[in-house]
């Protein structure tokens, strides 16, 4: 078992977000991968590592992610359909994953981490990244299933209700709709509009379901 103690400082938080950034922007930086340092607008407002680039450098920025940067937890990827997004960015796809001092722990075992003294690529650090897609029918971008084990459901379920391929995923399959769902059909690209179906939406209230009489007729 590990467990934090305590929480990292600010000052630690700034520091290890700064490293981070400047680590990914002297390696990939010429290509044009956009690597910056943004702050939580809630709570501690800790900083955080906001990570733009294209599919095909994806891989490479993964890897470096990885095994230069200590990140050991994909925690969600996201997807979605941007329609009128012109011809560079008809989809985006989002990563959010996390920098934590904890590393396969063994049975039996009780490790605390105290915050305050933690120091290097042990000092907790979050990374968003988001992929612009091009505009077309058969989004894909490389799966990094492989890199770490938390991308293989994600990755699945933004196929699922998205539509966007990972390319190179083992064992891809339906996860949350039914397995006999017709194929190409992904519920929250924008063309199914399935919210409403022309009909009012249903909300929920304490007597069972009302309607909201001002959305009456939309379709979003």
């Amino acid at each position: 078992m590990t467990e934090m103690g305590t929480t990292v400082t600010k000052e630690q938080n700034s520091s290890a977000a700064k490293i981070a950034a400047e680590s990914v922007s002297s390696r990939f930086g010429e290509a044009g991968v956009v690597a910056e340092v943004a702050s939580h607008s809630a709570g501690k407002k800790y900083d955080f590592v906001r990570i733009r680039c294209s599919g095909t450098q994806w891989r490479a920025v993964a890897k470096h992610l990885k095994y230069e940067c200590g990140v050991n937890h994909c925690a969600m990827v996201s997807g979605t359909h941007y329609p009128e997004g012109g011809s560079e960015k008809g989809w985006e796809v989002a990563y959010h994953m996390n920098r934590w001092p904890i590393h396969n722990v063994e049975a039996h075992t009780m490790t605390v981490h105290k915050g305050e003294e933690l120091k290097g690529d042990d000092i907790p650090v979050e990374f968003e990244i988001f992929i612009d897609l091009p505009a077309g029918d058969a989004p894909s971008v490389p799966s990094i299933q492989d890199l770490w084990v938390g991308a293989d459901w994600n990755e699945k379920e933004t196929w699922d209700l998205v539509g966007i391929d990972f390319e190179g995923h083992e064992n891809m399959h339906r996860v949350l709709n039914p397995h006999d769902s017709p194929v190409g059909f992904h519920p929250l690209q924008r063309q199914h509009k399935i919210r409403y179906h022309d009909f009012n939406e249903m909300y929920d209230d304490p007597q069972g379901f009302g309607r909201k009489p001002v959305d009456e007729g939309r379709v979003k």
